[in-house]
């Protein structure tokens, strides 16, 4: 069952036909695994990318929307879904949000914006996924005044480089890396693979992923906990930092580091999609 937040457009299941007929192309990956249960197999990439074409075009008003194979394949529920809890931390009217880490998708500001209409900064340290993510910037006229892009130069940092003197964020957002090396990240993706074949799916999934965009020495515990520590710095320039935490287990680590950092306030907000759960994690510092 879903647990998705209450603003979110994509509780209950998709509606596939009207789908096919706002968007055609997702015809052709279409199932039916019993009567009256259209789906896709949620183990095709490309069928999970037009998927999400489709969910994009028809809920959100985005028309070109594309990444090159190999890249990570957002699913488009759980993504907003962190964005409807970021609007829950930042309130309402005119926000300014940082992506660390936005990907060739591009996806939480392509988000943010259709669905409040906030600015973005959206940070990689790959050149390639930024070049993408400002293609599909162009190639979509609600986006273009909306976001800036830029690439993180220092993969040892998350703020610095990207947050200047005169900036001020409401928050920052980041879907960390899960993974230690690409080996366990091969290894879970089969586990996914073998689970998802034959049998009847509620949601879709992620797929693909370079190294950048999966592993991070030390593994998703190691990310966030350096970006804590960096965060200190910019204590004054940010609202609310916030980070998706996939496992549970690395908050008591977590905890302890931002009791070091002496943040004003930190908290979990636990989200989850069927039998998939994760988390965000989310500090601020007292304001001089």
């Amino acid at each position: 069952m879903s647990t998705f937040h209450h603003r979110n457009k994509h509780n209950g299941r998709y509606n596939m036909q009207k789908l096919i007929e706002v968007y055609p192309a997702l015809e052709p990956y279409v199932t039916s695994l019993e009567a009256h249960d259209l789906s896709i197999d949620f183990s095709d990439s490309k069928a999970v990318k037009v998927l999400n074409q489709a969910l994009l075009y028809l809920h959100y008003g985005i028309e070109n929307w594309d990444f090159p194979d190999g890249h990570l394949c957002p699913p488009i529920p759980g993504r907003v879904d962190y964005i409807h809890h970021l609007a829950d931390l930042v309130g309402e009217g005119e926000k300014r949000i940082l992506d660390i880490g936005c990907g060739a998708t591009c996806i939480y500001p392509t988000l943010g914006v259709a669905a409040y209409g906030w600015k973005f900064t959206g940070s990689d340290i790959e050149q390639q996924s930024i070049e993408n993510a400002r293609r599909i910037v162009q190639a979509n006229p609600v986006l273009k005044d909306q976001v800036r892009l830029t690439v993180q130069k220092d993969r040892r940092e998350f703020f610095e480089g990207v947050i200047g003197a005169k900036d001020f964020y409401d928050a920052t957002m980041c879907n960390p890396p899960f993974y230690r090396s690409m080996k366990e990240a091969d290894e879970v993706h089969k586990r996914k693979l073998r689970n998802l074949k034959g049998k009847k799916m509620e949601v879709d999934r992620n797929f693909g992923g370079t190294s950048a965009e999966l592993v991070y020495e030390g593994g998703e515990f190691n990310f966030i906990n350096s970006m804590i520590y960096k965060s200190r710095a910019f204590a004054q320039k940010v609202g609310w930092f916030t980070s998706l935490v996939s496992k549970g287990e690395h908050l008591k680590g977590l905890f302890k580091q931002l009791d070091k950092m002496d943040v004003q306030e930190y908290k979990v907000v636990e989200m989850g999609t069927g039998n998939k759960k994760t988390r965000i994690l989310a500090w601020r510092y007292e304001k001089a």
